[in-house]
């Protein structure tokens, strides 16, 4: 195969892999909690004894930009934002501990303390916080969940449980087909992770930054596309040439 072609087209085909990730990363921009998704290319070799001079391009995902994005005072007892690093371990839905940013939180109609998303928050012994009917409730800087369950007296506040906050290494978190994230090893509750209550942390991604991608990615696409083109043109003249 004509190596120009060859390089255009898996060019052309990783640009649009990382199309779709920008476009995604804009898509959330304003989603709570959500973390920018990094995307990188590079070129591999052809394996093989009869292309050994042929390159091709490939996707990499270093990972996700994990920086903190801005917080908003929400007034909410429900709402969390974690301040610094840190994360809120949820179940995820294969029933194992994921983690996530999004302080989003409601009460399910089975006292199932969640995500907006639906994932359980874990408390103590990584099991899902159930609360009793309330009448108030709040979130401490610690995790602590406390209120007054109904029928209680409004002066008696009840702590209620706990959730975990853990602070697993940075490279080796990994985020999942879901958009949670997964650390690898057994994490505990970290004392140094504390929160904002009453407060959302939004997306971490910059959208000026993504809309200059987009453009980028769609010159890069055409430019490879007028190469594969110009490469298969070339070889049909030679073509040509050969055959007189």
């Amino acid at each position: 195969m004509n190596p120009y072609l060859w390089v255009a087209m898996s060019g052309a085909d990783a640009t649009m892999r990382g199309q779709s990730v920008t476009a995604n990363n804009l898509a959330n921009a304003n989603t709570t909690g959500f973390r920018d998704e990094m995307n990188a290319t590079r070129a591999l070799p052809v394996q093989g004894t009869r292309l050994p001079s042929q390159v091709y391009v490939a996707n990499e995902a270093p990972g996700a930009n994990l920086k903190p994005g801005p917080v908003t005072r929400t007034g909410r007892p429900l709402d969390v934002a974690i301040n610094g690093s840190g994360w809120i371990e949820v179940q995820g839905p294969n029933g194992k501990p994921a983690l996530t940013r999004n302080g989003d939180l409601s009460i399910s109609a089975a006292g199932v303390l969640e995500t907006a998303a639906g994932n359980p928050v874990l408390g103590s012994g990584s099991r899902p916080i159930t609360l009793p009917p309330m009448s108030s409730i709040q979130i401490g800087v610690d995790g602590t969940v406390s209120g007054v369950p109904q029928g209680s007296q409004a002066n008696a506040p009840a702590t209620l449980g706990r959730i975990r906050l853990v602070n697993p290494p940075a490279g080796s978190v990994r985020r999942g087909s879901d958009g949670l994230f997964r650390a690898s090893g057994t994490l505990t509750p970290d004392a140094a992770v504390s929160l904002t209550p009453r407060a959302l942390e939004g997306s971490n991604v910059n959208a000026v930054d993504s809309m200059l991608h987009l453009i980028q990615n769609a010159r890069t696409f055409e430019a490879q596309i007028r190469l594969a083109r110009t490469s298969s043109q070339n070889g049909k003249a030679a073509d040509r040439v050969l055959n007189i």
